[in-house]
């Protein structure tokens, strides 16, 4: 699914907690998609053009990313954050959903559904903070710079000139195995909404300046109560979250039975490896949804 594709199907809706842009295909049992910090609903092109014959794919933009705007005094905390993703799914009036989520929108479906477990049919997570590693080691430089108001120009420079953020050892290109393939119109559509304007970008510093592992901690007791169907899938390559994690969340969340390992595969890896991916979402909510 290409980008004009992919716009073709772009929705808004009105949410308790704010306009929200979203993608919405196909037909079937419904399942939701939720990006992390720096990327959109466009993440999941990829997993929704294998899957968009056999479910309803809808993937959410989080509050600044994508369709979804923000304003100066709305709350971007991690518990804000969730809160957008349970008022998204009740301004569709959707319950029983297959909840897929990634990187830092994964630790906001951690609270979600620790929070909400009647909400879901399934749950999958993919490489993300747990327990209290958020911000996680490799980011903390990023955060930093965001706490003392350095990050927004930079961030704004680096849209000017887009080879930046393809680099493999800084931004977006960092979290890919090949981040040369990466086009100068993913980039844009990943950068632009957070960090096009400077007052984007002094959005995305406050964002990264509310990250706390308190917030992500307090959801620990609702994940070690969770019976959900859970399904963990890890890129081993990934330079933010070491696949120990995966198998901290496998053994803290009751309804998690199995890791799967994606072999060298980087944070984004369902953008980059989505055929390889999609058979483990299909086997996992066959699973969940016994005919």
């Amino acid at each position: 699914m290409d980008l004009r594709e992919f716009n073709r199907h772009r929705k808004t809706v009105q949410t308790r907690s704010g306009v929200r842009g979203y993608l919405d295909v196909g037909e079937g049992p419904v399942a939701v998609f939720v990006h992390g910090l720096g990327t959109n609903a466009y993440l999941w092109r990829n997993v929704i053009g294998l899957l968009r014959s056999e479910r309803r794919c809808i993937a959410m933009d989080l509050p600044l990313h994508g369709h979804s705007p923000v304003g100066p005094d709305d709350d971007l905390s991690l518990p804000a954050l969730a809160q957008s993703v349970e008022d998204f799914l009740d301004a569709l009036d959707l319950t029983g959903v297959d909840l897929v989520a990634n990187d830092t929108g994964a630790a906001v479906s951690q609270i979600f559904a620790a929070n909400h477990p009647s909400r879901l049919t399934s749950f999958t997570l993919t490489n993300c903070e747990a327990k209290d590693n958020i911000p996680n080691e490799a980011f903390t430089g990023t955060v930093e710079l965001a706490r003392r108001g350095e990050l927004a120009a930079v961030a704004v420079e680096m849209v000017r000139t887009i080879e930046e953020a393809r680099s493999g050892d800084r931004a977006i290109g960092l979290n890919y195995e090949h981040p040369e393939l990466l086009t100068d119109e993913t980039l844009r559509t990943y950068l632009e909404p957070i960090c096009g304007t400077l007052d984007n970008a002094r959005h995305f510093e406050r964002l990264l300046c509310a990250l706390d592992s308190k917030d992500l901690l307090a959801a620990l007791p609702g994940l070690e109560r969770l019976t959900v169907p859970t399904l963990i899938v890890w890129g081993t390559a990934d330079f933010h979250f070491e696949v120990s994690w995966a198998y901290w969340l496998r053994d803290t969340i009751p309804g998690a039975t199995e890791v799967v390992e994606i072999e060298g595969g980087k944070l984004y890896f369902p953008d980059e490896r989505a055929a390889e991916f999609v058979p483990h979402l299909r086997r996992h909510w066959a699973a969940a949804r016994p005919s």
